[in-house]
């Protein structure tokens, strides 16, 4: 029994997982990628007329630095507290730091 619920908890949060970083996902295009591009090299028309970094510039920071960039902006990139919620702005600091 205590196997069957190992199990299950495990796929839980595996689904959980998968979860988050699909929302994460979901709202890097709807927010990001305009300006930061699919893969995070920032070469869109609107990353180049803005000079955006690419995101490649940001991994060395911790997740907590990247969630305050997202939260309160920098540069020409606009504040996302108050827009997203914590757990999507988690999410998609999760999602930005996958795409190194």
């Amino acid at each position: 029994m205590k196997t069957l619920s190992k199990a299950v908890l495990l796929t839980v949060l595996a689904i959980s997982a998968t979860g988050a970083q699909a929302q994460g996902a979901d709202t890097y295009k709807a927010k990001c990628q305009m300006c930061h591009g699919a893969d995070g090299s920032a070469s869109t028309p609107a990353g180049k007329a803005m000079k955006v970094p690419a995101l490649a510039t940001f991994v060395k920071m911790s997740e907590s630095d990247l969630i305050a960039i997202v939260k309160s902006g920098k540069g020409k990139m606009p504040a996302y507290s108050g827009k997203l919620t914590d757990p999507q702005i988690k999410d998609v600091t999760t999602y930005m730091l996958s795409l190194k």
